[in-house]
């Protein structure tokens, strides 16, 4: 499952990337994703909003519906 997080992850931080923003992936551990984000994406006051119903989501419906993101600062 590591395999097909890090793969959506990549697709995801491409679009990221075309706004100015980055995502690092800082582990996973079972079904608990930590992300940092970077760029504009960092400072973004939407930031929670882009973890939880956009990154979060997207994992969910991909890859495991049980799989959580953390943001690590």
């Amino acid at each position: 499952m590591d395999d097909k997080i890090k793969a959506k992850l990549e697709e995801i931080r491409n679009m990221l990337q075309a706004d100015g923003g980055d995502l690092e992936l800082v582990g996973i551990e079972g079904k608990n994703v930590k992300l940092r984000l970077k760029g504009a994406c960092g400072g973004c006051p939407h930031a929670v909003m882009t973890i939880k119903q956009g990154i979060e989501r997207l994992l969910r419906q991909e890859v495991d519906n049980a799989i959580t993101v953390e943001r690590v600062m």
